[in-house]
């Protein structure tokens, strides 16, 4: 954990007031009130995420949409994850049945007859 005065110290450029900003906007969300917030590795991450995304020129009123479809990106990717455990976990027979499943069903999505305009995906 990290205390409000270390995240503005590993951020050189900084200031106060802007990260007041992101916690204001909460694009960032520490635990406790102001002046005596904690933040968490997730939360310092965030930080480190948006201030990346501002030297990208990501301004205040793209900033939400960007942060949401990266939070729904990060949320899908933790579920493949789980699933891919799930299947793994599952004996040889399912795990084939399941991959054979897979290819039938993405194969109309390769190629041309992905065209809506077709009947495809």
């Amino acid at each position: 954990m990290m205390t409000l005065n270390e995240l503005r110290r590993s951020f050189a450029d900084l200031d106060a007031a802007e990260l007041d900003r992101w916690i204001d906007n909460r694009w960032i969300r520490p635990e406790g009130r102001p002046g005596a917030y904690v933040f968490h590795e997730i939360d310092v991450a965030r930080a480190r995420l948006v201030a990346e995304l501002r030297e990208l020129a990501i301004d205040d009123e793209a900033l939400p949409l960007v942060l949401s479809l990266l939070d729904q990106l990060y949320g899908v990717r933790r579920q493949m994850k789980l699933l891919y455990k799930a299947i793994n976990a599952q004996p040889d027979e399912v795990r084939r049945a399941l991959l054979v499943a897979v290819r039938a069903s993405a194969a109309p999505m390769d190629g041309a007859d992905a065209d809506p305009e077709r009947g495809g995906a």
